[in-house]
């Protein structure tokens, strides 16, 4: 079992790098690392982690936000999908910057279940329709 402590530091050391700017083509980026440093602690420590996702699933950069969806909110949804799903559709109807992250996620494990997969459906009908208004 990893500590609150561990969670926190891997929280600290991200926060210190962020929001950076991208890595160069073909570079190793250390914001996406410190992310997927983050994202150790998705099993067991997924109310921190969904803490972080949030602030940094709104961030203006869109690559930021690109990390937070592939490396923390595909898989927050993967391990915790009933905890988690209801907090991503309130983010997501109340911030567009939310609402892409979540749009380019992909689903793992209980977000393929066929009830789940149409849960998260509705949700991007309904976000692509309130962008089309």
């Amino acid at each position: 079992m990893t500590s609150d402590a561990a969670v926190q530091s891997a929280i600290a050391h991200a926060e210190a790098i962020l929001p950076g700017k991208p890595a160069p083509d073909g570079k190793r980026d250390p914001r996406w690392q410190a992310i997927i440093g983050v994202g150790r602690f998705i099993e067991e420590r997924p109310e921190a982690v969904w803490r972080f996702a949030l602030r940094w699933g709104k961030h203006a950069q869109l690559d930021l936000r690109m990390a937070v969806a592939t490396c923390l909110l595909e898989h927050l949804l993967e391990h915790h999908f009933e905890l988690i799903f209801p907090r991503v559709r309130e983010a997501a109807m109340t911030s567009r910057r939310f609402a892409e992250t979540f749009e380019v996620c992909w689903r793992f494990g209980p977000a393929t279940v066929p009830e789940n997969a149409r849960r998260v459906d509705r949700l991007k009908r309904a976000l692509a329709r309130r962008r089309v208004r």
